[in-house]
């Protein structure tokens, strides 16, 4: 069950030719990759474009009509080594990952593919996820595209632009021989705007035609003496049809402005943002007019010397806008104009942010400076024509205040808000377990893992040394098998989700483990689903799927790899089970691999099926129970050990209300979700007496109601009972105490 369906949206991909599409930009690339005639579409989830293989998933009726194959692949290198069907035959190919994690998996497939060469068009559209909000390591496909010879589209964030060049990028894949790199920023994939669509196309050439006429040729297999004459096509043919294809057809844009003495050379990624500067500066309006003339790489690499050259000449100074480090462009671009005695000053980092995020703040500071050292009469005021005017006196008063100045938004410190894992997580009661029995074997080496799981790094749990990606949790910890080798007391504990179990950890990790002989424990965390990448379903997801197979236990792959000590927890919220099996774990005097499966289902994707359910039947008047926990402040101790080993979101501090207990109780609001980790674990798995659980009926039926009012007559007699005591305590105190 994916996180968001796009069942609905998906019904425009098939829309007539000139209609005007409205939707969002992963759907607008859909759309695009359906006019394009493409014969194969795959890859692997990961944000930004995790919606798009959600799109595709929901458009595969629609694909399949048209005679185009789409599979979600078990990683990212699965999905470049299918782009090895458009090698030899003309069919279009396009695979999709979140980059650059993406691309570093994908990276042996890749750098053979770019080696060989391509005969269809072959796309990869990554997810940009650069900057402030990403989720990965900072670092961008610029340098892997300049490493492998792959040409990197950068398209401006409009619907019209991007949809281009996805049909840019077959053509230019086409008339060079090489895979292109379409790069999909964060902003780019999620805004929303209309474009005018073409026809649908079937493949002009399909897999059928592949299969039924097989075709090889060895000089496109990576192989001496082939794999030294690549590198000799790459620079002598392929790069110069790149070139010829991308002046030709105009791929980068070029803005004329009346200070022509400057220039503004921008990634098409960034062009939005650059405009909306200019606009603020009053150089410039948000529809593409501009003061200061812009160069506009809507082609991020390969630089295209000519088109260079006759932007730059005569010109002043040259401000290049550039997210990142290393600075390739501004490098690049020193590079062609001084090879040529053009004297043009090239500016970027000295007057950007040399790394992050190049906001509109950001921008406008940058081009500002560079317009005020070049030519700073753009800002200068008008100075109004006529008679000077004699000042006025003015009597004397009291000095006026200082105005107040309102704070910037660097100014404001605000609490800082890292992530964690949700409310009702199944993996919570998991990372309590483990934090109990550290309690009492010691603290352990934890190697972490790529996924929600990776959130146990975070107050309160604080567990995990290190992550070195999807899947890698386990061989992560192989280096401290040594343990057993020179006689320690504690083994390395490694933890993986079902997603990267599946994406890498199987082979890489517990085969490792199995072949190496470990002795380390692995813990798997099976929550259903790729529950990180947005809730898609894979091999051991328990629900069913049309399209796919699922229902695959992990414990079956892992006893298939050899490994002969297993525990399976089928409820992680079962405290006292998942901390005896992680205790016997660590302390057992079984020698080799030990793993340990927590299975209990995502909740936030539970939550997506079941409200949905429940709330249809609340209204069609069914009897619907629904249950939620709180806190009594009366009972409460104020130990507060439910957080402590718990980090609930919906857990949190109150008054207790009473004047003889001054410090805050527990209190759980409304996200309760009733999976009452927060009061077994107060207490080690005894559940913690202030907790207590409501049932609320909804359509409650007539033996509800009469069990509600005897509930409700038999708490009002104890209530009158214990005040009645609590008076005659009070009248008659000495008595009470004899």
């Amino acid at each position: 069950m994916a996180e968001r369906s796009f069942a609905a949206e998906v019904r425009q991909l098939e829309v007539p030719a000139g209609t005007e599409f409205h939707g969002e930009g992963i759907l607008a690339v859909t759309k695009a990759l359906l006019e394009c005639g493409v014969g194969y579409v795959t890859g692997y989830q990961g944000s930004p474009i995790s919606h798009l293989m959600d799109v595709l998933a929901d458009a595969q009726p629609i694909l399949e009509k048209l005679g185009v194959y789409f599979e979600p692949a078990a990683s990212e290198a699965a999905a470049a080594s299918a782009l090895s069907a458009s090698v030899n035959y003309p069919v279009r190919g396009a695979v999709t990952w979140k980059s650059t994690v993406g691309t570093n998996v994908a990276s042996d497939a890749l750098a053979n593919l770019a080696s060989g060469g391509v005969t269809g068009g072959s796309l990869i559209i990554v997810g940009e996820d650069y900057g402030e909000g990403s989720s990965i390591m900072q670092e961008r496909t610029h340098a892997f595209a300049m490493k492998s010879q792959m040409w990197l589209l950068d398209p401006r964030p409009h619907l019209p632009s991007i949809v281009k060049a996805v049909h840019d990028g077959f053509a230019l894949s086409e008339a060079s021989n090489t895979p292109v790199m379409l790069q999909l920023r964060i902003r780019s994939c999620h805004l929303h705007g209309s474009f005018i669509t073409q026809e649908n196309l079937r493949p002009k050439f399909t897999l059928n035609e592949a299969l039924e006429a097989p075709v090889r040729d060895v000089n496109r297999i990576v192989l001496p003496p082939a794999s030294f004459l690549h590198e000799k096509e790459k620079i002598e043919n392929r790069w110069p049809a790149a070139v010829k294809f991308i002046q030709e057809h105009q791929l980068n844009e070029f803005i004329d402005g009346d200070i022509e003495h400057l220039g503004i050379i921008t990634l098409g990624g960034l062009t939005n943002n650059v405009q909306r500067a200019l606009q603020l500066l009053e150089l410039g309006d948000l529809w593409g007019e501009t003061r200061v003339p812009m160069y506009v790489l809507n082609v991020a690499y390969p630089l295209v010397e000519e088109e260079v050259l006759r932007f730059c000449q005569g010109k002043k100074a040259v401000l290049v806008v550039e997210e990142g480090q290393p600075d390739y462009h501004e490098q690049h671009l020193n590079t062609i104009l001084r090879r040529n005695g053009v004297d043009t000053a090239i500016h970027g980092k000295d007057l950007l942010p040399m790394a992050g995020d190049y906001t509109v703040t950001a921008l406008r500071a940058g081009i500002r400076s560079f317009v005020e050292k070049h030519h700073p009469a753009a800002f200068a005021k008008p100075v109004p024509l006529g008679m000077p005017t004699l000042p006025v006196a003015t009597p004397r008063s009291a000095p006026q205040p200082a105005p107040v100045i309102p704070a910037s938004g660097n100014d404001i410190q605000l609490p800082a808000r890292p992530p964690g894992l949700c409310v009702g997580c199944p993996e919570r009661p998991i990372f309590s377990s483990l934090a109990l029995a550290m309690q009492a074997h010691g603290q352990h080496h934890i190697s972490s893992d790529i996924g929600c799981h990776l959130f146990s790094s975070q107050a309160p749990f604080n567990m995990g040394a290190t992550t070195m990606g999807y899947g890698l949790g386990a061989s992560s910890a192989s280096a401290f098998n040594a343990g057993k080798l020179f006689g320690s007391s504690k083994r390395a504990i490694a933890m993986m989700g079902d997603g990267g179990f599946w994406h890498n950890g199987l082979a890489t990790g517990i085969g490792n483990a199995v072949f190496n002989k470990h002795d380390n424990v692995f813990l798997i965390i099976d929550n259903n689903y790729s529950a990180a990448t947005g809730g898609q379903d894979i091999l051991s997801s328990r629900a069913d799927n049309e399209h796919r197979s699922t229902r695959h236990p992990i414990e079956n792959a892992v006893r298939g790899v050899g490994v002969e000590w297993v525990r399976f927890v089928p409820r992680t919220y079962d405290v006292n089970a998942m901390r005896a099996a992680l205790s016997e774990a660590m302390t057992t005097e079984y020698d080799g691999p030990k793993v340990v499966i927590a299975q209990s289902e995502c909740m936030l994707n539970r939550q997506r099926r079941e409200k949905p359910k429940v709330a249809a039947a609340i209204k069609g008047g069914e009897r619907v129970v629904k249950e939620r926990f709180g806190v009594d402040a009366a009972v409460c101790s104020g130990d507060h050990a439910c957080m402590r080993v718990s980090g609930c979101p919906s857990l949190t501090l109150a008054p207790s209300g009473d004047a003889l207990k001054p410090d805050p109780v527990a209190q759980v609001d409304e996200s309760c979700v009733a999976c009452g980790h927060c009061g077994e674990v107060a207490d080690a798995a005894v559940l913690c007496p202030s907790f207590y659980k409501v049932e609320r009926v909804h359509n409650a039926s007539g033996g509800d109601r009469w069990l509600n009012s005897l509930r409700r007559q038999l708490l009002g007699w104890w209530h009158r009972r214990t005040h009645a005591a609590r008076a005659e305590r009070a009248l008659f105190p000495l008595e009470a105490l004899s």
